[in-house]
């Protein structure tokens, strides 16, 4: 029941968190913002719409934004929020994981080409290119966290005895994984330096040229998947600073949620003190992630020695 109610409350705060974000540029530019339940309303907006198709496009199109969705809702049901056990999990569901989120960025792009649009095209082949890079950092943490305690299991990185945090063994080493996971959540959710999701303008944009012909409840999909993909990545960052699994359910919770508010909220500070970069400086950008969890996992053997 724990598992469920869980699950269950990360579906419905998904929407919210993005606020958040939106609420601290505001804050940084000196303005009042939009009210924190915007992405509700927007949500609510699209689903009311009628749906629009292009002549060009096939079965593949109307498929993208329903693999997206699904894909996200895949990655929430294994993880455990606040150190409460998943609804799924298995010994290596998290390398599964991670390529059904790749197949999400699959079904994106194909559906992005299917279009038949040169702007969208050239947004999926930079998805395609910028997503292979940041799959080497994730991957290299997993070895990491392989390292650590023995697990391939989402379940088993942040519940048990040998839980992965900064309070464990070698805990000292998830500060550069941390900051690496934190420059990968940004380039895996089109965020200021690598994208921005308030941009409109074709030769700058990644994720939001690839989504320009989804309209109604389509986009609804696509906006919702990306709301569950980033509280996924947030959580992951917010679980590795503390393990909330040694307080009570009801609190654990509580404690979690707040730290993935404060992972939203340097979001937001990320995105108002920092330019996006230049898009060649992009993979340099990305890589420099891989480089500090490979460093980590080099440091992992000295201390295992």
């Amino acid at each position: 029941m724990e598992s469920i109610l869980s699950f269950g409350v990360a579906l419905l705060v998904a929407p919210l968190f993005p606020g958040i974000i939106l609420k601290v540029k505001a804050f940084f530019a000196g303005k009042k913002g939009p009210p924190l339940l915007i992405k509700y309303y927007t949500l609510v907006k699209l689903l009311r719409k009628g749906f629009v198709y292009s002549t060009s496009t096939s079965l593949v199109f109307r498929m993208g934004p329903i693999v997206v969705c699904a894909t996200a809702l895949m990655a929430l049901l294994f993880f455990p929020f606040g150190g409460v056990a998943p609804l799924l999990f298995f010994q290596g569901d998290v390398i599964v994981l991670f390529y059904v989120m790749g197949l999400g960025r699959f079904f994106m792009v194909i559906a992005a080409l299917d279009t038949a649009s040169p702007f969208e095209g050239m947004g999926a082949a930079r998805e395609a290119f910028f997503g292979t890079l940041a799959e080497a950092s994730i991957f290299t943490m997993l070895i990491l966290f392989y390292r650590m305690n023995g697990s391939l299991s989402l379940a088993g990185y942040f519940t048990g005895p040998e839980a992965i945090s900064q309070t464990a063994p070698a805990g000292a080493l998830l500060l550069l994984v941390i900051v690496a996971l934190f420059m990968v959540l940004l380039a895996e959710n089109s965020r200021v330096p690598v994208d921005d999701p308030a941009t409109h303008l074709e030769l700058t944009m990644i994720h939001e040229v690839m989504i320009l012909d989804h309209s109604g409840p389509d986009l609804a999909l696509i906006e919702y998947g990306s709301f569950c993909k980033l509280l996924f990545y947030a959580s992951f960052v917010a679980m590795l600073i503390y393990p909330f699994h040694q307080f009570g359910p009801v609190l654990a919770m509580a404690l979690f949620y707040g730290a993935v508010a404060l992972v939203y909220v340097a979001i937001g500070i990320t995105e108002s003190i920092m330019a996006r970069l230049k898009m060649n400086l992009v993979p340099k950008y990305i890589l420099t992630s891989f480089t500090l969890a490979f460093f980590a996992v080099i440091l992992s053997m000295g201390i295992s020695q």
